[in-house]
């Protein structure tokens, strides 16, 4: 049985939540007023300042036909790229030594510091991204790397997923 004191609070929470409740983000609304890296354009839906998100940013990434991204990290974030549309070829390593590729509905996971590059792997089309990190800030590091010319290709391998 639900006393006149509880429904009064629970019609507080509800007015509280019809402000401080779920948020939609539309596509048109996202922002561009974040951290970039040369070579993408990022667009913010989902941080401390747009929504005062306190654990994870959201957003999206387009990488221009035929174009790469300049070497960066994240500082401590990791980061969860999912690709919507295109082909992603992603380096990573000290000298960007290692890559591999993924395409839409493919998902992509960027641990802590480690040295990165996004590149569109087609010359004719975009490569659209959701990104999402651990934190509600963007953090984005340039690093200037000397890419070494023939990367290593790495395949996704553990105790399930042998090598193809």
């Amino acid at each position: 049985m639900t006393t006149i004191g509880q429904q009064d609070n629970s019609d507080a929470t509800s007015s509280q939540w019809r402000n401080h409740g779920v948020r939609v983000i539309p596509s048109g609304q996202l922002d561009p007023n974040t951290a970039q890296t040369p070579g993408m354009d990022r667009a913010a839906a989902i941080n401390a300042a747009r929504v005062g998100a306190q654990q994870i940013w959201a957003g999206t990434v387009t990488i221009h036909p035929d174009a790469k991204t300049a070497a960066h990290h994240h500082g401590a974030l990791e980061s969860v790229i999912y690709v919507v549309r295109g082909r992603a070829r992603m380096r990573w390593g000290n000298q960007l030594e290692f890559v591999a590729e993924a395409g839409p509905g493919d998902f992509i996971f960027v641990p802590p510091y480690v040295p990165h590059q996004e590149i569109n792997a087609s010359t004719d089309e975009p490569l659209e991204c959701v990104l999402v990190r651990s934190d509600s800030e963007a953090v984005v590091v340039n690093l200037d790397i000397e890419p070494v010319e023939a990367p290593e290709t790495v395949h996704w391998v553990d105790p399930i997923h042998p090598h193809p």
